[in-house]
């Protein structure tokens, strides 16, 4: 009897445990918001250009939302990569890496931001703008990271 139990626990553990222990489903709170952000947006920075957009793509798999993007003109440019966590009506929460290079920023260099980060619409705007805004390497500079709805 005690074996059966302790083989029912594991079977039910296994079937509980994620397929890949280090990546957790994204966690959708508003479906049509994750269908607004699937597929091909523009993606800006502000110091990169206002004319010349890059590309921000949101691809599914396995219940995991991942989001690659780039922007670049000359040598500057914002690029960002990573898993979108949480999908709120006007929010997402994204787990990744952005990296910034501006020719007068940081003496030019690479700026890195990485953790979670959180990207929100704010009243009638039509993207999504990064909320940790105060550049890390060199403050008081402020970049608007922004993602635009298609």
């Amino acid at each position: 009897m005690f074996k059966l139990h302790v083989i029912l626990a594991l079977m039910l553990a296994c079937l509980c445990a994620p397929l890949h222990a280090d990546e957790v489903r994204t966690v959708v709170n508003d479906q049509q918001a994750k269908q607004q952000l699937l597929g091909s947006h523009r993606l800006s920075l502000q110091w990169v250009s206002w004319d010349q957009f890059g590309e921000a793509n949101v691809v599914e798999s396995d219940g995991v939302l991942r989001i690659t993007g780039e922007q670049a003109r000359d040598d500057d440019y914002v690029r960002m990569d990573g898993t979108i966590m949480q999908v709120d009506a006007k929010s997402f929460i994204f787990n990744g890496r952005i990296v910034t290079r501006v020719s007068h920023i940081n003496e030019g260099q690479p700026c890195t931001r990485q953790g979670e980060m959180t990207f929100r619409m704010i009243g009638a705007r039509k993207y999504w703008r990064l909320k940790e805004m105060e550049n890390p390497c060199d403050r008081p500079v402020v970049d608007y990271v922004d993602i635009f709805l298609r």
